[in-house]
């Protein structure tokens, strides 16, 4: 006898995780998956023939119990927003999430960890509808894929070189293993950045692609490099047990931060799913920051970290906003000229092509 699969997440970091018993269960927020091999794969579970008929019957013959038609809710927009890893700057996401921004909206939203440099591509084969990092867009963009940003969190990025104790000149990063997320993501271009600005070059030092921002940390904290690139909160983290900030890099170049892009045939047939997922975005930064106090508390149990860490992360990351959602050109523009130093990108390329604010909120 055939049985129903449906997908619940198999990792115990994961809130929720249910007994074998059950089945179905929410997916995870991203930073619920912010451990150490933490959550980027999906289990299935088994349902047997009794439970599927009684969902059949629940489907076929709820509409009779609900006898007003003003009780029915809209329709929701199914949306699969992937992520490379956890960190605060992805707190409002989680907000939109666990406050029903994204429910009042009338979107169902599911996040997909995968590695930045899956992103594009997932994009484009239709298995996720947004990814969080800008940057990514672009990079794929440049290389003649039909990708664009729709959303920018942040004006700034607070990248950190974290490194141990014993790093106390420039010197003392020869030879030393550096992590970063991935080749040609954020920490990878900062990284670069701090090390000519230490005047140091690339060659000197061995930099390790660790898949996320999470993972970096963890590689940092069990002694396998001698420093990573971080941001809130394992920044504050790592130094809470012991390590220091080193160098803060998150004004020694140009590049996009956490965001939202998408493809240029999703902007076409969906204008109105995009709409109504940024707009639950930006209510829940709005929430973020009328409601400091809570999302403290938040980020604090997510991570596991003391109360000073996640205010300081929290407060880290708030003075950094956007205040419409809108990514400033010149961070683009400044990117570009950063990719045109290892491979060739058109001079005639126009930055205002690898974005589309139009489906912002208007009031903003």
């Amino acid at each position: 006898m055939n049985n129903a699969i449906t997908t619940i997440c198999e990792f115990e970091s994961c809130r929720g995780r249910p007994e074998p018993a059950l089945s179905n269960v929410e997916g995870c927020l991203p930073s619920e998956r912010a451990t150490p091999g933490g959550c980027p794969y999906l289990g299935t579970q088994r349902v047997g023939r009794a439970t599927r008929l009684l969902l059949m019957a629940i489907v076929l013959f709820g509409g009779a119990i609900i006898s007003e038609p003003t009780l029915a809710a809209e329709p929701s927009h199914k949306v699969r927003i992937g992520y490379p890893s956890s960190a605060v700057s992805t707190l409002p996401f989680d907000i939109a999430k666990e406050k029903g921004f994204f429910s009042k909206a009338g979107v169902d939203v599911e996040y997909i960890q995968m590695r930045s440099a899956l992103g594009p591509q997932a994009i484009l084969n239709g298995n996720i509808q947004f990814f969080t990092s800008p940057q990514s867009a672009i990079n794929a963009a440049v290389a003649g894929l039909p990708l664009v940003v729709v959303l920018s969190l942040y004006r700034d990025s607070p990248w950190v070189l974290v490194t141990s104790k014993d790093i106390n000149k420039a010197a003392d990063l020869a030879g030393k293993r550096l992590a970063i997320s991935d080749i040609r993501s954020s920490p990878y271009y900062f990284a670069r950045a701090g090390l000519r600005k230490l005047g140091l070059e690339e060659k000197q030092v061995n930099l390790v692609t660790t898949g996320g921002t999470s993972n970096s940390f963890a590689t940092l904290t069990t002694h396998q490099v001698a420093g990573a690139v971080l941001s809130p909160p394992f920044d504050e983290k790592a130094v809470s047990l012991g390590f220091k900030k080193f160098l803060f890099l998150g004004d020694l170049a140009d590049i996009p931060y956490v965001g939202l892009f998408t493809s240029q045939a999703e902007i076409r047939a969906n204008r109105e799913r995009i709409r109504r997922t940024i707009a639950a975005v930006m209510n829940a930064i709005d929430w973020q920051k009328s409601n400091r106090s809570e999302a403290v508390k938040m980020i604090a149990a997510r991570y596991k970290i003391s109360s000073g860490e996640a205010e300081r992360s929290y407060d880290t990351m708030v003075a950094i906003l956007s205040a419409d959602g809108a990514i400033n050109m010149k961070k683009v523009r400044g990117y570009l000229n950063l990719l045109r130093e290892e491979r060739p990108v058109a001079d005639d390329l126009d930055p205002e092509k690898l974005v589309d604010f139009s489906m912002l909120p208007g009031a903003r």
